[in-house]
């Protein structure tokens, strides 16, 4: 149903882009507004599906068990870059950057949206706020070894290792919290 639903939105607003390109001055109205009712319709209901699927008891344990291992993953790992961060060469911090964090970045950010099934929506935005700006000065970072910005290197690496601490702490407790 979900890879259903997701085709109709493809297929619907790209045949809507089809016939508002056939002329520049009248759109063919009677087959435009069918079109967008099935496209919209169709994306309500990959989202309900979607949802759904996020909601499934197995899917927000696997979810939540990834998340806290990405979470410690990183964690760990920012630790250890930050004790050796004057020792890795400014151009090459990119490359560590990508090795070290690209998978597990993705990963959580792949399974966040059990989050607000798991702890709510406040905690979900605590937690998220925190991880976004980690992940951030993770991308600035990346960006400064580019450019050889060697001072904005070395800065980041903290300032990230200390947003993606507060969302481990923020994580944790609402672990804490929804287990009691």
């Amino acid at each position: 149903m979900k890879n259903a639903a997701f085709t109709l939105v493809i297929l619907a607003f790209l045949g809507g882009a089809y016939l508002t390109s056939l002329d520049e001055n009248d759109v063919n109205w009677l087959f435009f507004i069918p079109l967008m009712i099935v496209g919209f319709v169709s994306a309500f209901l990959y989202i309900r599906e979607s949802n759904r699927a996020a909601f499934h008891s197995d899917t927000l344990q696997n979810n939540r068990e990834i998340m806290s291992t990405s979470l410690d993953n990183i964690v760990t790992r920012l630790d250890a870059l930050e004790g050796r961060k004057d020792r890795v060469p400014t151009y090459d911090m990119r490359f560590e950057i990508d090795r070290l964090f690209r998978d597990d970045l993705m990963q959580f950010a792949d399974a966040r949206n059990s989050m607000k099934h798991l702890f709510g929506i406040q905690r979900f935005a605590d937690i998220m706020s925190s991880f976004a700006a980690g992940e951030r000065y993770i991308n600035r970072i990346w960006s400064a070894s580019t450019d050889g910005y060697v001072d904005e290197v070395l800065l980041y690496v903290s300032k990230a290792n200390a947003q993606f601490k507060h969302a481990q702490e923020m994580f944790d407790s609402a672990q804490k919290q929804a287990s009691a």
